[in-house]
């Protein structure tokens, strides 16, 4: 048996030197040692076709830094021949099955060349014979572990892909749905394209007035009739707009149940802002809707609460995710249709804008 220097139980350390890092855990730094091994930076003596780090006894050994990525060194198919045709004068024609596939593919792409190949692995050999045993070892070992990395194996993941392929490109959705609800929504929507529809007022930069700006301002007092049209679509639509916002907003006030849109939009505010103010932010959420007894306490089942107080424990942009989506869903599928049919809305339709339409004669 060779003894190969600096062979190392090398995860136990790996972890250890990872987890120094206070936001690092114990499967992060074994994530971290997998990729060391995945790109050829360290590799198992014993199980070669094994680039995973295990956590075990196994035997690993830190590439040398001529064969390390970073080099960026083409791996060429000459060379990867030469390497096989080297192996195959070593082994005696016995190599493993997916390298002997490689050889004979190689053999005849490169077969006008294949005697300088041959040279080539033969004088390396030659030369590799005069080294001691042990750093003859240690370079086979780099070299494996070079062009496993590069040329791997076929596994069983990999002859999976031409299933996974199929799965992609099977349409998840038949195409007679899909097309009726394109159908149904350009026909929603065709007023509103100012592609399909000559925009009401004149488009500004054909007709040099800009009055159509004038009227679709984020915060205009009276919207055009198209607007509050508009906002009727979904309630997506409604909230986008700015002054469709604030007149569900109205309404909410009237219900009594301004304290959801608010909850929305602190949500939103803290999910978009700055990472600094997120702490003080969820203190300011906490108390305000989720703490009991809270001025604007929001009313959301009880599991979703538990987990979102829990969160806020170790607050970051996306803990309010799930009573977010509660309270959305709630706004979508019950206040808004109310809001449709609310004195709010319609006194809103009556008082809307219809700006003239531009005469091009």
């Amino acid at each position: 048996m060779v003894h190969i220097r600096h062979s190392i139980s090398i995860p136990a350390r790996v972890v250890h030197v990872v987890m120094q890092e206070p936001i690092v855990g114990i499967k992060k730094a074994q994530a971290f040692g997998t990729m060391l091994v995945a790109y050829g930076y360290i590799y198992p003596l014993q199980n070669h076709r094994k680039l995973v780090l295990v956590a075990d006894s196994t035997l690993y050994r830190f590439q040398t830094p001529y064969f390390w990525p970073v080099q960026k060194w083409p791996a060429e198919d000459i060379d990867y021949a030469i390497y096989l045709a080297k192996r195959n004068i070593r082994k005696k024609g016995m190599l493993e099955p997916y390298e002997q596939e490689h050889y004979n593919n190689l053999h005849k792409w490169m077969n006008y060349k294949w005697d300088f190949i041959v040279m080539q692995a033969t004088e390396q050999y030659k030369a590799s014979k005069e080294r001691k045993k042990p750093d003859r070892v240690v370079l086979d070992c780099q070299e494996r572990a070079y062009w496993i990395v590069h040329r791997p194996p076929v596994s069983t993941l990999e002859t999976c892909n031409i299933f996974l392929t199929q799965a992609l490109m099977r349409s998840a959705v038949k195409s007679s749905v899909s097309l009726t609800a394109f159908v149904k929504y350009v026909t929603t929507h065709h007023t509103h394209d100012p592609l399909l529809t000559n925009p009401v007022p004149s488009n500004p930069w054909i007709t040099d007035n800009d009055e159509f700006w004038q009227l679709n301002m984020r915060n205009v007092d009276i919207p055009t009739k198209l607007s509050v049209e508009r906002w009727a679509l979904s309630f997506w639509e409604l909230i986008s707009d700015q002054r469709g916002r604030a007149d569900f907003k109205l309404f909410l006030k009237k219900e009594h149940s301004g304290e959801n849109m608010a909850f929305y939009e602190a949500a939103e505010e803290m999910r978009w802002g700055a990472a600094t103010a997120i702490p003080e932010k969820s203190q300011f959420i906490f108390n305000t809707f989720l703490k009991p007894g809270a001025p604007r306490w929001i009313n959301i089942d009880g599991r979703t609460m538990g987990l979102t107080v829990k969160g806020l424990d170790c607050p970051h942009r996306y803990v309010l995710d799930a009573a977010q989506t509660h309270i959305f869903l709630l706004m979508k599928k019950d206040t808004f249709y109310r809001y449709l049919k609310s004195p709010v809305y319609k006194d809103m339709q009556k008082k809307a804008l219809v700006p003239a339409p531009h005469n091009f004669t």
